[in-house]
């Protein structure tokens, strides 16, 4: 059984075209723009398959289609299987 825990995550997405375009976009628009199309992807990945208020988004990532999230073990097997989702690692500390 996993921990009840939240422990900090970062989810990566597999391949996406849209976010691609945005991100050769080098204009200040286009940066806005991929900035809310990344926030708005990962928030609703996130409300689709995790209880509302169980879990905390720290960042989204925008040289990658990532982000961090503060969520327990058992929801990072939740998102490993979410359509979308490329990998879910736990945040290790390099000593």
């Amino acid at each position: 059984m996993g921990s009840a825990r939240n422990e900090l995550y970062f989810v990566f997405m597999n391949y996406d075209p849209h976010y691609e375009r945005l991100k050769a976009d080098r204009t200040k628009r286009g940066a806005y723009e991929l900035d809310v199309y990344l926030s708005r992807k990962h928030d609703e990945l996130l409300s689709n398959n995790l209880e509302h208020g169980s879990y905390n988004k720290t960042l989204s990532l925008v040289i990658v289609d990532g982000f961090a999230v503060e969520i327990t073990e058992e929801q990072a097997n939740v998102l490993r299987s979410a359509n979308g989702v490329r990998v879910v690692e736990k945040n290790q500390e390099v000593a």
